[in-house]
């Protein structure tokens, strides 16, 4: 994970240190998303202070509540009591009775919402002790009722006692009222300041906003303008090159005729002095067994008229000179061909077909089969892919591979060698002729493409033509070769093709 990261910090650290336009208008977009990030949280803020405002109003309002629900609850129970005192008849206690089942309830309701409240915690404390009291006198007149001491009842009730518990009691609750009321009063203030404060921010932000997205929308235009000047300079300059192309392509091709006749009419114009040559060395091998003949004759009947220098010169040294002429005049009458065989491959016309690559170079692998049956070798093929592309010159490039990893196999060891093939990404078909042989140092690996030249021990017969051949073919088509080796090890032949040959519009490769 560190090592992905890696290059991407150094590029983002890049970045930043280069004043380009780019990095501007990132900055102003970068700078426009946290101002929208800061209103955000402003009104989350303000979402938040709002709901905990309106939490606290209902709890305050609960409160006010719960405090007038128990007085009214003393009330009806001071009413139940009364009407008991006054008629003695028990359905007024059961006023008296529901009221006094509810106020244990409505006070514990009351404490838990008041509950860790220094100033209101005090109140409802003295307003249930208050509640206490008054409850206790009015159990008192009642049971006195019940005990049938009317007077003492009533007498209780004449002391005015009960009166000053419940005017305490709305003392108490008034103080309560008014503790909530000036609270609420001033969270009020503070959340219509957090919401006035909240609204300019806003309006400020995204006053800022629009400024930024203007201001980038401005360098964004005018980084499309440079674009669009950089891209039709390019374009001007693409068909400048363009054009410099076509016209480079076209001397090459004039330049590449004209090789090619020249090496036509050079060969065709050698030819006929090597073949006077040839001629006059056959004469001359004629004439040197006559002279040989008549030599032998002489020194038959006259031995004494013969020098020993003249019958050396006869016998060894004519024969030998005339050997030297015959194989140097054999070795320019292949290299001749061979240039004729280059010339001819310039000029052919490229046919292209879909290739079955396995077939064909099986069948390549058939002709040679009894070269590598006597040294012992082997040819493997794989399946390889399809290739759209000139017969003849695909057959004559594997089959020069193949002859050539045959001709240098190592005979210290069996030989083996394996052809391969795969697609590769960009429409290209990659195929391998690798084998154990002798191997090629790496100095040599493209000393070996060269026209006349060869690498190695000079024990097999060749011109040094084979491998130049090769690769020009493989150019003609599209692709190219290359060569992997190591000394003693074996060689691999790497041939890179088009998927499809495609040819120029005149219909030919030059």
């Amino acid at each position: 994970m560190k090592l992905a990261l890696r290059p991407l910090l150094s590029d983002f650290a890049r970045f930043v240190r280069t004043p380009t336009l780019g990095r501007r208008v990132a900055g102003m977009l970068a700078l426009a998303l946290i101002l929208m990030l800061a209103l955000n949280l402003a009104v989350f803020v303000l979402i938040q202070r709002t709901s905990d405002f309106n939490d606290r109003v209902e709890q305050a309002q609960q409160t006010r509540l719960l405090s007038r629900e128990i007085l009214t609850r003393l009330v009806d129970a001071e009413t139940g009591q009364r009407g008991f005192l006054l008629t003695a008849r028990p359905e007024y206690l059961s006023i008296h009775d529901e009221a006094m089942r509810e106020l244990p309830d409505l006070f514990q309701e009351l404490e838990g919402l008041t509950l860790g409240d220094s100033d209101l915690g005090p109140r409802i404390e003295r307003l249930a002790e208050l509640s206490d009291e008054r409850t206790t006198v009015m159990q008192q007149s009642i049971s006195l009722a019940r005990t049938g001491r009317i007077g003492e009842a009533v007498s209780i009730v004449r002391s005015d006692q009960g009166k000053a518990l419940m005017d305490a009691m709305r003392v108490e609750i008034a103080a309560i009222d008014e503790i909530q009321t000036t609270r609420l009063q001033f969270q009020t203030r503070q959340s219509e300041w957090a919401g006035n404060i909240t609204v300019l921010a806003n309006a400020l932000g995204a006053i800022m906003i629009l400024l930024l997205g203007g201001a980038s929308a401005w360098l964004i235009r005018r980084y499309i303008i440079e674009i669009q000047a950089a891209r039709d300079a390019l374009d001007r300059m693409n068909a400048g090159l363009e054009n410099k192309v076509r016209e480079r392509t076209a001397e090459l091709t004039r330049a590449n005729e004209e090789i090619q006749r020249f090496a036509y009419i050079v060969s065709h114009d050698l030819r006929a002095p090597l073949v006077n040559v040839m001629g006059y060395t056959a004469e001359l091998e004629q004439a040197g067994r006559i002279i040989d003949k008549q030599m032998t004759a002489v020194e038959t009947k006259a031995p004494k008229l013969v020098e020993q220098d003249a019958l050396t010169a006869v016998r060894d040294d004519v024969p030998e000179a005339i050997g030297f002429i015959r194989a140097s005049t054999e070795k320019m009458d292949r290299l001749i061909n061979a240039i004729l065989k280059l010339s001819r491959e310039g000029r052919r016309n490229l046919v292209p077909e879909e290739l079955d690559m396995t077939t064909m170079v099986r069948n390549i692998a058939d002709s040679v089969r009894h070269q590598t049956q006597a040294s012992g070798a082997e040819i493997v093929v794989e399946p390889l892919p399809r290739l759209d592309s000139d017969r003849l010159s695909v057959e004559q490039i594997i089959g020069n591979l193949i002859d050539n990893a045959v001709k240098y196999l190592d005979p210290a060891r069996p030989g083996r060698i394996i052809v391969t093939g795969e697609t590769a990404p960009g429409g290209w078909i990659v195929y391998r002729i690798a084998d154990n042989g002798r191997g090629i140092t790496a100095r040599d690996h493209e000393r070996i493409f060269e026209l006349f030249r060869r690498a190695g021990k000079q024990d097999r017969p060749g011109e040094g033509l084979g491998l130049a051949f090769v690769r020009n073919s493989v150019r003609r088509l599209g692709g190219d070769i290359a060569v992997e080796s190591e000394l003693g090890k074996g060689s691999t032949f790497i041939l890179k093709f088009p998927t499809r040959l495609i040819l120029p519009d005149a219909g030919d490769y030059v």
